[in-house]
């Protein structure tokens, strides 16, 4: 009996083993074939990121301006084409006087010029006066003093020669400072009142704009600063026919001041140059 328990141990141990075995080959298995075809794998390089070309550029798109000067007088209403319109025209007829009176004060220099050259070496008063252009203001200073020893007859007679001839030239003379001044006023004018024409079509066009944003109910961003900013356009431009005219007065007065200098000094010789001739016949 003891030999039949040894030998069923002995079995019992050797069938033990052999399923031991088993169990291992199969596990190892998997595991060879997974090492196996890692090896039998080709090796593959990591891939690199695609690098943009650099003739590539992004594509650029033009957003048209809802906003600006034609954008102002299509969705404007009568008053702000009004404010528009007078601004505009101020702005030429500024430009105007300016162009205007700069060629007219070029003109006087000079025939003043040609007053000292030509007017001074003629023998009679009479003679240097018809050297002189028509239209010259030193030429219608000279007749105006000619005509005032004429006709001091009668009445005048009782006036003294020299007060009436002073009286004389000096009026000629306001009368050429009178006829230079022309159209300084418009530049004045414009210079003081195109900015408030401006703010007032700025005033108009934000009343407007804010009137539609209430009615839409809608506050946003470009609601608001759309309408607003185009409705500032009028007082840039009020500014911009203001300033040419403020300008424009200033350098004018100066160069006046300079010209009437001339026809003043041409005035005063004129007058001593008559009372010498008047007391010599």
């Amino acid at each position: 009996m003891f030999q039949t328990l040894r030998k069923s141990a002995i079995a019992a141990s050797a069938a033990f083993a052999l399923m031991t075995s088993a169990g291992l080959a199969v596990v190892a298995q998997p595991v060879h074939a997974q090492a196996a075809s890692e090896s039998a794998a080709p090796a593959t390089a990591p891939a690199t990121p695609a690098v943009p070309s650099a003739a590539a550029k992004p594509a650029t798109t033009t957003v048209d301006n809802p906003y600006g000067l034609e954008a102002l007088w299509k969705t404007s209403d009568a008053i702000a084409k009004t404010v528009l319109v007078i601004l505009l025209a101020m702005s030429m007829g500024s430009w105007y006087v300016i162009v205007v009176k700069l060629i007219e004060q070029t003109k006087i220099t000079r025939q003043a010029k040609l007053a000292n050259k030509t007017f001074w070496s003629a023998g009679t008063v009479l003679q240097g006066a018809a050297s002189l252009e028509q239209v010259s203001p030193f030429r219608f200073i000279a007749e105006a003093g000619l005509e005032s020893t004429k006709k001091h007859v009668g009445l005048l007679e009782h006036v003294d020669l020299n007060s009436w001839v002073t009286l004389s030239i000096q009026r000629a003379i306001e009368r050429v400072q009178s006829r230079l001044q022309n159209g300084l006023a418009l530049l004045a004018t414009v210079g003081s009142t195109a900015p408030f024409v401006g703010l007032f079509g700025t005033v108009w066009g934000i009343y407007h704009a804010l009137t539609a944003i209430g009615v839409a109910g809608q506050a946003s961003i470009d609601k608001v600063a759309g309408p607003v900013g185009e409705a500032l356009i009028m007082t840039a431009i009020g500014l911009a026919v203001a300033v040419p005219a403020v300008l424009g007065y200033n350098w004018l007065v100066r160069r006046n001041k300079g010209a009437m200098d001339e026809v003043r000094g041409f005035g005063n010789d004129l007058h001593s140059v008559l009372l010498a001739t008047s007391r010599k016949a």
